[in-house]
């Protein structure tokens, strides 16, 4: 199986109202404002779009709404993030029905699995669906490091295509790629290493600061896959103070509030988690007015 995937593909928010229900109407305006700005996919319901904290059934509405809401004009992937391997089949056969493009296959939230654990469960979900997938290896939050390994064993599983690399060591994709060719395609999984990876072989960028500033995004993507290097670093350095914030633990929160700051959605959050507060909030306030304010000039763009 190939795909086609490429480019930028935010991680999309969930809205939420002020009572902290689904907000199905403002999650879709989120998406469509990203789409129309140009972004190449959607990811939807990954860390940034708050998975673990809806309800099964919310899971679906969401889904159902942001296919509705893109309409084939850039595909669609929806987070598989789920306590056990039964659940993640479960909502794999919904996700297939109900029109997603892919899936972004995480680890069993919660346990930490031997390797062949983990590879059983990566290849349980992807046996149960025709659907393309993305797996996603991001250590420092979920605790499992997908290695080298993992991946050739599961490279007989024809609709695995892809993986979202999140680990902060770049060697990473060199390491794959040397070991597995083009057998996957690779994503960028963190925003402050997203440039190194587009170097190194990343054939798209998953991001969450996208969200707030999606065209700065995607011509930082298009600078480096074109080797205009000058023009990339321009735009890294410039958006860098931002792209740290997704390495934090408070990242959903920021990214939240970052979108709100830029006009494109609320810093509502579900708990745990809350709206940043005090000190941090206003520091990652006055780090998005001060990108706003001094966003570099990109061609096209008015």
């Amino acid at each position: 199986m190939r795909v086609d995937w490429a480019g930028v593909f935010p991680a999309a928010t969930t809205q939420f109202a002020p009572d902290l229900s689904v907000d199905i109407a403002e999650t879709q305006r989120v998406q469509d404002a990203l789409v129309r700005d140009g972004v190449h996919g959607l990811i939807v319901m990954g860390t940034v779009g708050e998975n673990n904290s809806l309800l099964p059934e919310e899971k679906r509405d969401v889904l159902r709404a942001a296919v509705e809401a893109v309409g084939k004009r850039a595909p669609v992937i929806a987070g598989v993030s789920e306590l056990d391997t039964n659940r993640a089949i479960a909502f794999a056969g919904d996700a297939e029905k109900l029109g997603a493009d892919g899936l972004m296959l995480l680890p069993a939230m919660v346990y930490v699995p031997a390797e062949e654990e983990l590879v059983a469960h990566f290849r349980a979900v992807a046996q149960a669906t025709a659907l393309p997938i993305m797996l996603y290896n991001n250590p420092p939050a979920y605790r499992v490091s997908v290695s080298v390994e993992a991946m050739k064993r599961l490279s007989d599983q024809s609709n695995i295509v892809c993986l979202k690399e999140s680990a902060p060591d770049t060697r990473r994709f060199t390491d794959l790629y040397n070991a597995l060719g083009d057998r996957y395609v690779l994503f960028a999984g963190l925003d402050d290493v997203a440039l190194e990876g587009l170097l190194l072989g990343a054939r798209g960028w998953v991001s969450g600061l996208t969200n707030a500033f999606p065209k700065e995004s995607i011509a930082l993507y298009e600078a480096a896959i074109a080797g205009d290097l000058k023009a990339a670093l321009a735009i890294y350095r410039w958006f860098m103070p931002l792209l740290h914030l997704d390495a934090d633990h408070d990242l959903v929160q920021s990214i939240k509030l970052a979108e709100q700051v830029m006009g494109r959605g609320s810093d509502r959050v579900r708990p745990p988690r809350y709206p940043l507060t005090g000190a941090r909030r206003a520091q990652v306030i006055e780090m998005v007015e001060k990108a706003a304010a001094t966003r570099p000039k990109l061609k096209g763009v008015a």
